[in-house]
C-alpha cells in the first residue's frame, strides 16, 4: 500500500500544475500525454461536436498545466467577445457598435494591462514616492495571454468591420480560442483562417498533411531543444548576466548568438505548433519565413513572427490611418505601432527601446524608398550584390535591437555595446574560439541551416512525406536521442511564454 501511494503522488505531482516546470512541447509529459490524446483523437474523425469537447477539454488542461488556475481568464475571455460578436451582429445602430466594440476592447485590453504592467506601475509609483506607496505582491502573468487577447480582439473587431459572421455556438468559439497548439505563444490565428475547419465531417489528414506535420516537429525540437537550449546555457546566458566580465569579441558573439537563439526558439514552437495542428487535421498559415535573409527591415518584419506583425498592420498601423495621410503621419504611425509593439512584449524600457528603434528603421526606409525610388527592387528582385549587402546590414541591425530585447535592464545593454566597442582585443579571439569551439560550432551549423535555399528545406520535406513510417520513427527516435545527448538537466522553457 505505501509502494501504490508512492507510486500514485508521483503520478499526481506529474499530471497536477507545477509552476517551476510549466508543460510544453518538448517536455516528456506532454509527449506522453499527446500520445495518448491522438490515440482517442483518431475515433472521432465523423464526430464534429464530439472531437470538439474532447479537443477543449484537453486544451483546457494543457493550459492549466502552464498557468494553473488562471485558465478560467481563457473562459471568461472566450463567454464575454462571444456575446459580444453576437449582440454586435444584431445592431444596427451604429454608436451601439462601437462602444459594443469598446467594451470588448476594455475588456481584453484591461485585463491584459493588469496582469501584464500593474507591477512596473507599482514600482514606478514606489520610486517617484521615496517608499512603499502602494502594497502590491508581486502578479503572476498567466502564460500566453498576450496572443490569446489578440486573437479574441481580432475575432470582434472582424465582425466589426462586417468581415466576419458570428458564431451560432460557444463551444465552436471556445475550441477556436482554446486549440492548445498556439494556444501559449502563437501563432496568432485569425478567426476567419481557422472557423472554416472547425466543424468539418469527416476529418480528413492526408499523407501531405501527416508528413509535413512530423517534418515541422521535428525541425521545431531540433531548433528548440539541441541549438537554442545549447547555445543559451553554454554560452549566450553567461555573457548577457554580465557583460563586463567578458571582452569584446565575446560580447558580439554573445549577440550573435542570441539572435539565433530567439530564432531557434520561438521559430521552434512555432514549427512544432503547426506541425500538431496539422497531425490533428488543422492547418495554420506560417509565422516565420527565414527572416535572416532579409535584405530590409520592412523584409525583417514580413518574415519575422508574421502572425503578429500582420495583425499590429491590420488592426493598429491600419487603424491609426496606415499610409493614407501623407508621408509624415505614415512614418509616425510606423513609429507608434512598433513602439506598442515593443510595449506588448513587456512592462520595461527596454523592450519600448527595441520596439521604437524598429519603428525608426521603417520610417526611415519608407523614406528612404520615397527619396530614391530606383532603390526600390525592381520585379521584386534585388541585385545580388545590393541583396548580400542589404541581408548583411540588416541583420546586424536586428542584432543591435536584440542587445537590448535580451539584456536584463538599458544599462547591461548599454555594457555590452560599451564592451563591444572598447574591449575589442583581437589577439584574443583564437582563444576564446578554442575555449568556445562547441558552441561556436552549434551556432555556425545554426546559421548554416537557416541560410540554405528553401528548396532544400522543401525536398527534406518531400522525402519525409515520403518516407515508410518505419524510417519517419528512426529519424525521431535519432532526434530524441540527440536531445538528451545536449540537454541540460531543467527544461528550459521557450522565450515567448513570457509575453
Amino acid at each position: 500500500m505505501t509502494e501504490l501511494s508512492r507510486i500514485a503522488d508521483t503520478v499526481w505531482g506529474l499530471l497536477k500544475y507545477d509552476p517551476a516546470n510549466p508543460m510544453i512541447f518538448s517536455s516528456g509529459i506532454f509527449l506522453f500525454l499527446f500520445a495518448a490524446f491522438t490515440f482517442f483523437y483518431g475515433f472521432m474523425r465523423r464526430r464534429p461536436v464530439l472531437r470538439m469537447v474532447y479537443v477543449s477539454l484537453f486544451s483546457v488542461y494543457f493550459y492549466y498545466k502552464t498557468s494553473g488556475i488562471y485558465f478560467l481568464l481563457l473562459v471568461f475571455v472566450s463567454v464575454s467577445d462571444f456575446l459580444i460578436g453576437r449582440k454586435m451582429a444584431v445592431t444596427e445602430c451604429r454608436a451601439g457598435r462601437r462602444w459594443l466594440m469598446a467594451l470588448s476592447v476594455l475588456i481584453n485590453l484591461g485585463m491584459l494591462a493588469y496582469f501584464k504592467y500593474t507591477n512596473l506601475f507599482v514600482e514606478i509609483v514606489n520610486d517617484l514616492s521615496g517608499g512603499d506607496l502602494l502594497q502590491f505582491h508581486k502578479i503572476f502573468l498567466p502564460v500566453g495571454i498576450s496572443f490569446f487577447v489578440f486573437q479574441s480582439m481580432s475575432y470582434t473587431i472582424d465582425i466589426y468591420r462586417r468581415q466576419l459572421q458570428p458564431l451560432r455556438c460557444w463551444l465552436d468559439y471556445f475550441f477556436y480560442l482554446s486549440f492548445f497548439p498556439q494556444l501559449v505563444a502563437g501563432p496568432i490565428v485569425r478567426a476567419r483562417d481557422f472557423i472554416p475547419q472547425i466543424r468539418q465531417n469527416p476529418l480528413t489528414v492526408t499523407r501531405e498533411m501527416f508528413g509535413k506535420g512530423l517534418f515541422l516537429i521535428m525541425t521545431g525540437l531540433v531548433k528548440k531543444a539541441v541549438i537554442s537550449d545549447y547555445i543559451s546555457i553554454n554560452f549566450v546566458d553567461r555573457i548577457f548576466d554580465n557583460p563586463v566580465l567578458y571582452g569584446g569579441f565575446e560580447n558580439l558573439m554573445g549577440v550573435y548568438g542570441y539572435a539565433l537563439q530567439i530564432y531557434c526558439d520561438f521559430s521552434g514552437y512555432s514549427d512544432m505548433a503547426i506541425g500538431i495542428a496539422l497531425l490533428l487535421g488543422f492547418r495554420f498559415p506560417k509565422n516565420f519565413d527565414s527572416p535572416y535573409k532579409s535584405a530590409t527591415i520592412t523584409e525583417f518584419w514580413r518574415r519575422w513572427h508574421i502572425s503578429l506583425s500582420t495583425w499590429l498592420k491590420d488592426y493598429l498601423y491600419i487603424s491609426l490611418g496606415g499610409n493614407r495621410r501623407g508621408r509624415l503621419r505614415t512614418y509616425l504611425n510606423l513609429i507608434i505601432t512598433m513602439l506598442l509593439g515593443g510595449l506588448w512584449h513587456g512592462a520595461a524600457l527596454r523592450f519600448v527601446l527595441w520596439g521604437g528603434f524598429h519603428g525608426v528603421l521603417l520610417a526611415l526606409h519608407k523614406f528612404f524608398m520615397g527619396l530614391f525610388p530606383k532603390l526600390k527592387p525592381i520585379g521584386g528582385q534585388m541585385k545580388r550584390g545590393w541583396r548580400i549587402a542589404g541581408i548583411v546590414l540588416t541583420f546586424n541591425l536586428v542584432c543591435l535591437g536584440w542587445i537590448f530585447f535580451r539584456a536584463s535592464d538599458v544599462s547591461a545593454g548599454m555594457d555590452v555595446l560599451r564592451q563591444i566597442f572598447t574591449d575589442f582585443d583581437i589577439a584574443l579571439v583564437p582563444h576564446v574560439i578554442a575555449g568556445y569551439w562547441e558552441v561556436f560550432a552549434m551556432m555556425a551549423a545554426g546559421y548554416i541551416l537557416h541560410f540554405i535555399p528553401q528548396r532544400m528545406q522543401d525536398k527534406a520535406c518531400e522525402r519525409v512525406v515520403k518516407n515508410a513510417p518505419v524510417v519517419n520513427a528512426l529519424i525521431i527516435v535519432a532526434i530524441i536521442w540527440v536531445v538528451m545527448q545536449v540537454k541540460s538537466s531543467e527544461i528550459q522553457p521557450f522565450i515567448y511564454f513570457q509575453f
